[in-house]
């Protein structure tokens, strides 16, 4: 999943954005409604951690403007303003899910989970020859073989079926697939890609082109 945390107090942004990280989300973060809005419309977001006091656009706006688009993201908002009347408010606005501060991080989790897996619910079956991939049920299959594949490994392969032939640089991949703050230096991708090589098995169905980027093969 790709999160996205909006939250002023920048060291609980930063808290909460480790947290997500360490369960094997790409999580990036904003601390102002505004920059909320701009990175959405450039980053496809899975779930919102959205605070209602923020400077700029407050998270009221941001959440009722978010959830008047098609398909726009889940919406957590994370608030000080935890009473029942709150919590109507917000989910009035659009919000998906409330939990009032402070709070406890594992219920956090969970809950950003769930709103992950709801907002996948539709999943969709990506074939490539003998290669087919079950985005819901998270399932891979090649010749009928499964193939165990990591969280990062099933996002990169992901991306590159739903691509369909095209080009993925290693910047796109790294930006879809971990999150802004990577480094654009790093050889993670390239590993990745070569785990993916081993684990699918011949014939090669990802294609490297130098200086551009990979696809699978058609």
């Amino acid at each position: 999943m790709r999160i996205l945390i909006v939250e002023d107090e920048q060291r609980l942004a930063a808290v909460i954005a480790e947290g997500l990280r360490d369960q094997g989300m790409a999580v990036d973060v904003c601390h102002d409604g505004t920059d909320a809005l701009a990175k959405v419309e450039l980053g496809d977001y899975d779930v919102l951690v959205l605070d209602r006091d923020l400077p700029g656009r407050s998270g009221d706006e941001v959440c009722a403007e978010l959830a008047g688009r098609p398909e726009p993201p889940m919406i957590l908002m994370l608030t000080a303003l935890s009473g029942i009347d709150d919590r109507v408010d917000g989910l009035t606005l659009g919000a998906d899910d409330y939990l009032g501060k402070p709070f406890s991080f594992a219920e956090l989790t969970l809950r950003v989970k769930a709103l992950g897996r709801r907002r996948g619910a539709h999943g969709v079956t990506l074939v490539r020859g003998d290669l087919t991939m079950d985005t819901l049920r998270r399932t891979v299959l090649r010749a009928g073989r499964p193939v165990a594949l990591t969280a990062k490994e099933f996002t990169v392969l992901r991306l590159l079926l739903a691509a369909d032939g095209a080009v993925l640089s290693h910047e796109q991949l790294l930006e879809r697939a971990w999150d802004e703050n990577a480094d654009p230096f790093t050889n993670t991708v390239r590993v990745t890609v070569n785990r993916l090589r081993r684990k699918l098995g011949p014939p090669d169905l990802i294609e490297t082109l130098v200086g551009a980027g990979y696809r699978i093969a058609r």
